[in-house]
């Protein structure tokens, strides 16, 4: 089996986490390498969101990746299943500018887009 589209969306996909913490993290000389933890509890506003981001984009990869692999060892159309990844990547994005931007109400609805999308990815093997 070749590299398709939806697996080369998978593996963009873990980097989301990277860019979250970058965020958290651009512009602060302050930063504990040997204690990111608890230097992370110690931040505010958008750079304590960015690492919330980055934990949520961390809970959401599995399911998305299971996903892509299910779908794809079930046959799933793959024209499909690309342009479902590709949403499911620019939704991912547009959450974590939500969310780094403070807009908790939209940024909601676009969880939401993206546990759909995901759902439905699995769902296209049936």
């Amino acid at each position: 089996m070749k590299m398709t589209l939806a697996y080369w969306i998978l593996l963009l996909s873990f980097f989301l986490p990277s860019i979250c913490a970058g965020i958290a993290k651009g512009g602060r000389r302050d930063y504990d390498n040997a204690n990111p933890r608890d230097w992370e509890t110690k931040l505010g506003g958008h750079r304590a969101r960015a690492v919330a981001a980055m934990n949520n984009t961390f809970e959401a990869l599995p399911f998305f990746a299971a996903a892509v692999i299910i779908a794809h060892q079930m046959g799933a159309a793959q024209g499909r299943l690309d342009m479902l990844a590709i949403a499911w990547l620019v939704l991912r994005a547009v959450y974590i500018a939500l969310y780094v931007g403070n807009k908790a109400s939209i940024r909601s609805l676009v969880w939401m887009a993206g546990v759909v999308v995901t759902v439905w990815i699995f769902l296209l093997g049936a």
